[in-house]
């Protein structure tokens, strides 16, 4: 996988487009989920984009310094496509998402907003449960912080 990392106005268009699209395609439409992507915090965030030997957009997430989203850094809108699911690329996108916070905003506590499903990947990964169950568009989340 090809891997790259830029700010929101480093972003082609073309870039821009694959990652709404992404977005939209797996959030909206694959868990039947209408809510507002567009929260204007894309442009707070650094973009990690992983495409696969076609130039296919297939694993992303934004990657949010330290008092943006929560006092800590963190890690959202995690995403791999249908086509890399079970190969270990989601595994592989939250490592690459880990090193990236610790090189952009230094070691610390990185918080995410998890879909609670994706509980044990994410305390397979060193991240703790750290709130109660809560519906986030209809979603089961919890929050879970990697010290």
């Amino acid at each position: 996988m090809n891997w790259k990392i830029k700010a929101f106005d480093e972003l082609t268009v073309q870039e821009l487009y694959d990652v709404l699209q992404l977005r939209s395609e797996i959030f909206v439409v694959e868990q039947h989920c209408a809510y507002q992507d567009l929260d204007n915090a894309d442009q707070k965030a650094l973009h990690l984009m992983g495409r696969n030997e076609d130039g296919r957009l297939v694993a992303y997430t934004r990657l949010f310094a330290p008092g943006i989203k929560y006092t800590e850094a963190s890690i959202g809108r995690v995403i791999t496509s249908s086509l890399v699911r079970g190969s270990g690329a989601g595994r592989l996108l939250m490592e690459k998402s880990i090193a990236a916070v610790e090189e952009a905003y230094g070691k610390g506590p990185i918080k995410i907003g998890a879909q609670q499903y994706l509980h044990r990947f994410y305390t397979s990964l060193g991240f703790e449960q750290t709130s109660d169950t809560y519906m986030e568009d209809g979603i089961p989340h919890i929050e879970m912080v990697r010290p």
